[in-house]
């Protein structure tokens, strides 16, 4: 690959993992706890129902999981193209 192709490349597959990381997010604190909240409600965890654990924790949860997997993704994708810090 050339130095541009490989650029491009490299920030095409950091984009990436941004839109599906975000996704994931939006799809957490928005849909499972605002939209889908009252089909969820049924469902007990930790002596509340899951729709309001996923607003008021969940999301929260995913979030910092989301943080440690982009950093685990982003270390790998770093080697691959070699800019990673040694």
């Amino acid at each position: 690959m050339t130095d541009k192709s490989s650029s491009n490349a490299y920030w095409a597959a950091n984009v990436r993992i941004i839109y599906i990381c975000l996704a994931i997010w939006a799809i957490v604190s928005y849909g499972f706890g605002i939209l889908l909240r009252p089909a969820l409600s049924g469902i007990a965890v930790g002596g509340t129902d899951l729709g309001f654990w996923f607003a008021q924790q969940g999301s929260i949860v995913v979030f910092i999981a989301l943080i440690f997997g982009y950093s685990v993704y982003m270390n790998k994708i770093d080697r691959e193209f070699g800019v990673d810090e040694q």
